[in-house]
């Protein structure tokens, strides 16, 4: 794992990967100068490379926001739709099915049909999508309408890198450009949750996505006024990708169900949560089965699976990780102390401002020879954060996290681009083809990963708070005079409309088994916590080895080479 970290930086979470390396793409290789058409000029004047900026930046926050605006206000939902949380976590996971693979067909159909049809197509699409939630009138219409809008969102995280990339010369894209464009996926979470409260008070659901309806109108002239510049069309869609395609996304679908809903309705309990894993299972070893004998196959699997893309795997798992501490652990825990969004407005606004800033220090590293670290910082900041943070009591507010968050935060937005450039350039050197196989490990990692391990670090809470609360039951007895005051203090608040001592003893009793289950899911987040700063160390310290042999090996190197000398 250290080793890939050393070379290698959502949520995107989204095709990454197709974005800059289709652009890098569009430089002429020397020896093709002839029939490749011109490169773009090196430089663009200033004024025109923000306005590409802006228009990335745009792109990214119109699809985080439909994309973050669910899990951002799943419990205020349940009211407006009549559902339990499990029932509203449906929307997620209906959205995340066809997001998770949609990308990678595109590539394929921009490579083919052409960007300026695809982009056109695309926010056209989007638009129309963003459109039908204004005619949601229940949770089941609201499913079918999410599954649409993942479909139709895809396409403009891809827009967002292109706007990006394009504003930077070929070889200030997987630098200075990639870093932009990765801080840009990071914005649209925290800005979600900023906007919407005053949204909410409005007009509940409708609110929130006729604002979607609004952003996806604002960006659509962009396409029209903001020409991006067009690689060369290529065949590169068989017949039989189809089937791989369909194939592929059905197992990845119902994979991105199962860990989004897993946790809801437990992974052992609920029939059908069985059925979607055995057949994504299914499907995806269908489509392994007819992928490996093929000669030009849709996704290189044996390169996907070598030893240097195992240890990238890994690598962005563990950001996947470890990042997942702000974006689904603390969050958890805000709902928990019963904060709302409205109360963490100034917490998120530090979120943004520490994360620019992080994207912009990760740039500056990227220009150098130190991008090492930029790991070494950024997994420093937020095992440092995550640790602060699992000292969280009932009293904690959101003003007592403003330090621990800004570190993760930090640390985050400058993970990401040293891993994707490293990764782009390993995709580029075997050929255009590989692309689509890099953009595949990417949004398993960030889309596929961040579920995982979104379900799995919210089902380790779950256990621990079982543990925590069976040991503070176990010391609550009825018969101990601090227990029977506190029951008797917590039930004066009914002394007044319940005059049967039986009742109100009985009322005392509820309320101090809520105070208990609540200190019990503060321990169990404490130890989440904790988790992922062990883990994030953990990670440090293996980098910091693999950083220590990389100085070391040359200079033992040359010692045995001096020697060999001497000796002959």
């Amino acid at each position: 794992m250290s080793t890939a970290i050393t070379s290698t930086r959502d949520a995107p979470l989204d095709e990454a990967g197709e974005q800059a390396a289709s652009s890098v793409a569009t430089a002429p290789a020397p020896e093709e100068a002839a029939p490749v058409p011109p490169a773009q000029p090196s430089e663009k004047p200033l004024r025109e490379k923000l306005m590409y900026i802006a228009a990335g930046l745009a792109f990214f926050i119109t699809q985080g926001m439909g994309m973050n605006i669910v899990m951002a206000n799943l419990y205020q939902l349940q009211g407006e739709f009549s559902g339990t949380v499990a029932e509203v976590a449906g929307l997620s996971a209906a959205y995340m099915a066809p997001y998770a693979t949609f990308s990678i067909a595109l590539f394929k159909v921009r490579q083919q049909y052409g960007l300026r049809p695809f982009a056109e197509i695309s926010i056209i699409a989007f638009v129309l999508a963003s459109c039908l939630n204004l005619f949601v009138t229940d949770l089941h219409s609201a499913i079918v309408v999410r599954f649409v809008s993942g479909m139709a969102a895809a396409p403009l995280s891809s827009l967002g890198f292109l706007y990006i990339l394009e504003a930077f010369p070929v070889q200030r894209k997987l630098t200075l450009g990639l870093s932009i464009a990765l801080t840009g996926t990071l914005l649209a979470a925290p800005l979600a949750r900023i906007v919407s409260p005053p949204l909410l008070q409005i007009d509940g659901w409708h609110a929130l996505y006729s604002m979607e309806v609004g952003l996806a109108l604002a960006v659509l002239p962009i396409i029209y006024l903001l020409p991006l510049t067009a690689p060369p069309r290529v065949k590169v869609i068989e017949r039989l990708d189809i089937l791989s395609y369909l194939l592929f996304a059905g197992g990845l679908g119902c994979l991105a169900v199962f860990l989004t809903l897993g946790r809801f309705y437990w992974w052992f309990e609920t029939w059908w949560l069985g059925v979607l894993l055995a057949t994504s299972i299914t499907l995806l070893t269908v489509m392994t089965m007819i992928e490996l004998p093929r000669k030009n196959p849709m996704l290189d699997l044996r390169w996907i699976f070598s030893r240097t893309n195992l240890h990238l795997i890994a690598v962005l798992l563990v950001y996947r990780a470890v990042s997942s501490e702000q974006s689904s652990t603390a969050v958890s825990l805000y709902q928990q102390l019963g904060i709302l969004n409205d109360q963490t407005t100034g917490l998120y606004g530090l979120i943004i401002l520490a994360t620019v800033l992080g994207g912009a220090t990760c740039a500056l590293l990227m220009l150098t020879k130190y991008v090492e670290t930029a790991h070494v910082i950024a997994l420093s900041c937020i095992a440092l954060g995550a640790f602060m943070d699992s000292t969280s009591t009932n009293l904690t507010r959101p003003e007592q996290m403003y330090l621990s968050q800004a570190m993760i935060a930090f640390g985050a937005a400058m993970f990401l681009p040293p891993v994707m450039a490293k990764g782009f350039g390993a995709a580029l050197a075997k050929g255009p083809p590989y692309l689509v196989n890099f953009i595949t490990i990417f949004l398993f990692t960030q889309i596929t990963g961040s579920m995982l391990t979104t379900g799995l670090l919210g089902s380790f809470v779950t256990l621990r708070e079982k543990f925590h609360s069976n040991i503070l039951v176990e010391s609550i007895l009825l018969q101990n005079p601090q227990v029977a005051q506190r029951i008797s203090q917590l039930s004066g608040a009914y002394s007044h409309v319940l005059t049967d001592p039986t009742l109100l003893r009985a009322e005392g009793v509820t309320l101090l088994a809520q105070q208990v289950s609540r200190e019990a899911y503060i321990l169990a987040y404490n130890d989440t916590f904790l988790l992922i700063a062990v883990c994030a160390a953990a990670a440090l310290v293996m980098l910091l080895l693999h950083l220590a042999w990389l100085r070391i090996k040359p200079l033992m190197t040359g010692g045995e080479s001096a020697a060999a000398v001497s000796q002959s």
